[in-house]
């Protein structure tokens, strides 16, 4: 989702009338991109040679909770609910929640 070293890939479904959005998936390297397309092209898939989308675009959120998205990412990249990491870390699972939402700040501690 942006020049580079992507570390967001998005998912899309093509119909004749519309585009969906699938999935947005966490990829942190660009070994994980490579397996990506290369199990794309073994099923079929054709990569779009486009300019890229703004990650904002896709997720508006990142403009105002941007610790927030970046936290819930790590956590999906890591398979972990919010209850695994309030467990691990010590933090109440609302807690992260809240982190998650933009309703708490993280803070440096955290």
């Amino acid at each position: 989702m942006k020049k580079g070293q992507p570390t967001y890939v998005a998912v899309w479904q093509v119909t004749e009338k519309t585009i969906k959005l699938v999935e947005i998936i966490y990829v942190g390297t660009p070994q994980a991109i490579n397996q990506l397309r290369k199990y794309a092209r073994t099923a079929g898939v054709v990569e779009a040679l486009v300019d890229s989308i703004p990650a904002e675009e896709v997720s508006p959120e990142l403009v105002t909770n941007p610790h927030g998205v970046y936290l819930k990412g790590l956590r999906y990249r890591e398979d972990l609910t919010q209850v695994q990491l309030a467990e691990i870390t010590g933090i109440p699972r609302r807690h992260i929640s809240e982190m998650e939402s933009g309703k708490r700040t993280i803070g440096k501690a955290n």
